[in-house]
């Protein structure tokens, strides 16, 4: 009958609610937990649906906190919540997104390196000019390469044949138009 069918919906219906209220309930306890975990900068949840990750960023929202999904297929997604004062930077983002462990004493090092390079940029380009670049003139610039005797006798031998390309003056001769031309033929 279809009113059997319609009340076994509604009841699923009605469980499905109560499901998603108590995963709700349940979110809120761990994230205000996590809240007062003071040795806790971050907390990764276990992978989740959907509908779960969404109720979960709704609670992390409403918390205060900062929360991204991380994993790439639909069974493996998780998410992790973040205390604002420990928002993830950009690389802490994408090691997440890679699937790698962040390791902040290895960013940091990282970043030192890359300050470091950037100092020594920097002093150098304070150390005075460069010597200047390559020159301008062709023939310095190959010298290593042809000498600098070769490119003057190559220049004096680069005589240009007359006959290369050109149409001899007879041939030009012809005035007829494209119509004479044509019908002579």
């Amino acid at each position: 009958a279809p009113t059997e069918q319609a009340a076994r919906v509604k009841k699923l219906q009605e469980q499905e609610k109560r499901q998603k209220v108590e995963f709700r309930k349940r979110m809120e306890q761990e994230v205000s937990q996590f809240i007062q975990a003071s040795g806790e900068p971050r907390r990764r949840f276990q992978p989740m649906n959907k509908i779960e990750r969404s109720i979960l960023h709704d609670v992390a929202e409403v918390a205060g906190l900062t929360s991204f999904s991380f994993g790439d297929d639909e069974d493996s997604r998780y998410v992790m919540v973040f205390k604002k004062e420990f928002a993830p930077s950009d690389e802490e983002l994408d090691a997440y997104r890679r699937g790698e462990e962040w390791d902040p004493v290895l960013a940091e090092e990282r970043r030192r390196l890359r300050e470091l390079a950037a100092q020594q940029e920097e002093a150098e380009l304070e150390r005075g000019p460069a010597p200047p670049g390559p020159p301008n003139d062709y023939k310095d610039k190959y010298r290593h390469l042809i000498g600098s005797d070769a490119a003057k006798a190559a220049a004096r031998t680069m005589e240009a044949n007359k006959a290369y390309g050109c149409v001899p003056v007879a041939n030009k001769r012809d005035t007829r138009s494209i119509e004479e031309a044509m019908n002579e033929i």
